[in-house]
């Protein structure tokens, strides 16, 4: 992926603001006053992450002043997307936080909903993936791992969020790259980073994968060993070594985004694209992708849309490898 920048035009004329419920006589000065950022999972995951670093940097840098949070786990996002769907239509101050894990989440769960059904807004970040084990686990390096999944695919178990998301994918084409059927993957799917991490730390399963974000803080207390990372190249700061180097030919990452409610205005949308366009420009946000590890990758609007719309397709197809899809 590239990043992407465009600038938009500023400002909103007084009908957008009677549209949003702002003041007229700021209405060039600010965008909404007020937020809804709904999370489709748990506190403490990705998802979570991504709403309250949005939450952040919007407060830092005075774009937006208040915020309500609401959350709805499980499944990957199926649970909640339906939820914020059918309570936020036409709602111009909704945001719905989500990304790649839902795509593959509706896809499994074979949702009646759909991504589309949504407003796109704006892609975020992108966030490579990193495979870790628990401190006492005799496997040392990722081709220790390998070779006991090779060995008896079966008795390796991996931790990551719901099925069909960026996790599984990741242990599917992993599979795949091992010569191994990925239907053959020992998945254990928990709601979310917090879920998956919290059973790594009590030697439930065998190995984990989430976003580097999710389980940093553990790897650099010496609770969890990370074996290697998917992204395409070394990344500064971080001595870990990526899958390509170390024999399993996969790179992969992960993107977050946000959605407006279905049923808004063009303005409503134009509104909401500006403040991600604002926040995105901001030293708050850029501190946050420097601090979370992220990369920023933003597409806005209708772009975001077209790019949601092709992978959608290439999920379908990897998901089908998974046996996931039909």
């Amino acid at each position: 992926m590239q990043t992407r920048r465009h600038v938009l035009q500023c400002g909103f004329g007084a009908g957008v603001a009677a549209t949003l419920g702002l003041r007229p006589q700021h209405a060039e000065a600010q965008a909404l006053s007020s937020l809804q950022i709904f999370v489709p999972a748990a506190p403490g995951g990705g998802w979570d992450q991504t709403g309250r670093s949005i939450e952040h940097a919007l407060r830092t840098d005075a774009i937006v002043k208040d915020f309500k949070f609401e959350h709805a786990p499980g499944a990957g996002g199926a649970v909640g997307l339906p939820k914020f769907i059918g309570t936020k239509k036409g709602q111009g101050d909704a945001l719905m936080v989500g990304g790649m894990v839902m795509v593959g989440a509706l896809i499994a769960n074979k949702s009646p909903v759909k991504m589309t059904d949504l407003t796109p807004v704006a892609r975020l970040t992108g966030e490579f993936l990193v495979v870790v084990v628990p401190e006492a686990s005799p496997h040392k390096t990722m081709q220790d791992l390998a070779a006991a999944f090779k060995a008896a695919p079966g008795k390796v178990s991996w931790a990551g969020g719901s099925a069909g998301g960026s996790d599984h994918i990741l242990a599917g084409m992993m599979a795949r790259a091992m010569g191994a059927d990925p239907k053959a993957v020992s998945y254990v799917a928990y709601s979310g980073g917090g879920p998956a991490q919290a059973a790594l730390l009590g030697n439930q399963v065998t190995a984990g994968i989430s976003g580097w974000g999710e389980f940093s803080e553990q790897i650099k207390a010496g609770k969890l060993r990370a074996l290697a990372i998917s992204a395409d190249k070394r990344q500064d700061g971080i001595d870990v070594p990526t899958l390509k180097e170390q024999g399993v030919d996969v790179e992969l990452f992960n993107w977050r985004s946000v959605f407006g409610a279905p049923g808004i205005k063009p303005e409503q949308q134009k509104a909401l694209v500006d403040v991600m366009e604002r926040m995105v420009k901001g030293p708050a946000w850029q501190a946050e992708l420097k601090k979370k590890d992220w990369t920023g990758i933003y597409l806005p609007g209708a772009e975001f849309g077209k790019f949601l719309g092709e992978e959608i397709t290439r999920i379908t197809g990897i998901l089908k490898d998974l046996g996931l899809a039909t």
